[in-house]
């Protein structure tokens, strides 16, 4: 899971479909009305269906998305749809189908099938994630342009955050992106900036729309982020950034906890919620 620190092995049986339904609709009744899906690869579980389907239902829930690597996209994207998925984020770092593989082991061909997929499925918006690697995809940004272009997806730029990688790969790979903001300026119609996800910016060119996503390391984002992330093994984590405030919430519930005894423990979690990165 985004911000979940990499497990050799674990004990817990994975979360079933009514174990997590609970826990989104718990949320839900607690104010929460937008639910996204991340990984890992969310699609590598064979009840994702059954999962976005129970947690569509939920009264309340005004927004269920996923962010997925596209490459098992193209055979569900219309269950996923037809049963309440809204958006969907893809991960693609390169068009070459030789980089892809290197960075990710899988076909790039793959993704691209699932990419065509969400799109006629209906997901609005669909956007394309990405993630800039010095050295790597530097000038494959003109080609993903044009492929956003031609499918109606967002692009967004993703500066390459040091979260779940090592420091020898983020210190060889990290780029600055101001080079590509100031190109992207030079050709906009109108730039708006999203103020509730640490002011950033989206460049609104004549036939699509690009954003710039730099790290989320900054006393910015940190002082309005008001996300809950639950973790693969049942864990509510306030704070993308640590793993010493995890609050378990799938040991009690398994062991026979009321609702209210378990929104107890989101009101615990949400507590624990302090800036990572604190003005100074």
């Amino acid at each position: 899971m985004e911000g979940e620190e990499r497990r050799i092995e674990s004990v817990t049986e994975e979360m079933s479909v009514d174990e997590i339904v609970r826990i989104a609709r718990l949320a839900a009744e607690m104010g929460v009305s937008k639910i996204k899906l991340t990984g890992g690869e969310p699609l590598m579980r064979k009840d994702i269906i059954a999962i976005v389907k129970g947690i569509a239902l939920v009264p309340g829930l005004k927004d269920l998305s996923m962010t997925t690597n596209g490459t098992l996209l193209g055979s569900l994207a219309k269950d996923l749809r037809r049963n309440g998925l809204r958006r969907v984020n893809i991960n693609l770092p390169s068009l070459s189908p030789e980089v892809y593989n290197k960075l990710t082991g899988g076909k790039v061909e793959d993704v691209l099938e699932g990419l065509k997929a969400a799109v006629e499925a209906g997901f609005s918006p669909v956007k394309l994630n990405m993630v800039m690697l010095k050295g790597v995809n530097r000038n494959a940004v003109p080609e993903m342009i044009e492929l956003a272009r031609e499918t109606g997806a967002i692009l967004q730029l993703i500066e390459l955050d040091p979260i779940n990688v090592d420091n020898e790969f983020y210190s060889s790979h990290h780029k600055i992106l101001d080079e590509y903001e100031t190109g992207l300026r030079e050709k906009a119609v109108e730039v708006k900036t999203r103020q509730f996800m640490h002011n950033r910016r989206i460049y609104c060119l004549p036939d699509l729309k690009v954003e710039v996503v730099h790290p989320i390391e900054n006393t910015d984002f940190c002082m309005h982020c008001t996300r809950l992330r639950v973790t693969s093994d049942g864990k509510l984590k306030p704070c993308l950034m640590r793993n010493d405030n995890l609050v378990d919430i799938l040991t009690p519930m398994r062991k026979g906890a009321s609702d209210e005894e378990l929104k107890e423990l989101f009101e615990i979690a949400n507590k624990k919620r302090e800036p990572y990165n604190k003005r100074t």
